[in-house]
């Protein structure tokens, strides 16, 4: 029995197995790859704030003021970085989105199928039990006797058969 969720993943996502299954380093590398411009407007920005950190700390207000508007030019360019970004990157991201949606629906669909057949195996189990208790009941109030016993029976049974034959 084929669960309705475990339809076959489309063709673009055949190639890409590992871009889709990740741990969080080679994710960081693959977005440094992705979008480089924004690790280098925030260490910008860094740097612009480093260094009006130093400039006041010596006193020096024009450098000061000339480094914090560094640090505004920086992060306005890592704000223009993140929203060009997104905008480029927006059908990767609905296509991550729904291979996890179909990754998530297939697991689904094998976990219920290990659930039914790990239900059926039970019924099975309960339903040998059963019988071999009905036979065991039936067994005993035929006879009232034990194996051995009808061992003996049907031994004695034969060997009138064929003595009576002969």
């Amino acid at each position: 029995m084929s669960a309705p969720n475990s339809a076959p993943l489309p063709s673009s996502f055949d190639g890409d197995h590992d871009f889709y299954n990740e741990n969080g380093l080679s994710k960081i590398w693959r977005r440094f790859r992705e979008e480089p411009l924004i690790p280098l407007g925030c260490g910008l920005t860094v740097w612009a704030i480093v260094g009006a950190t130093r400039a006041m700390r010596k006193g020096d207000h024009k450098m000061t003021n000339l480094y914090f508007r560094r640090r505004l030019y920086a992060q306005s360019f890592t704000i223009a970085v993140l929203v060009v970004g997104n905008l480029y990157w927006q059908k990767d991201r609905v296509k991550r989105k729904d291979y996890e949606k179909l990754v998530a629906e297939k697991e689904r669909g094998e976990k219920r199928e290990r659930w039914l057949r790990e239900l059926e195996s039970r019924d099975e189990e309960d339903r040998k039990w059963k019988e071999r208790m009905a036979r065991r009941v039936r067994g005993e109030a035929d006879a009232g006797l034990g194996v051995t016993e009808k061992v003996a029976e049907k031994t004695r049974e034969l060997k009138d058969r064929v003595v009576g034959g002969k």
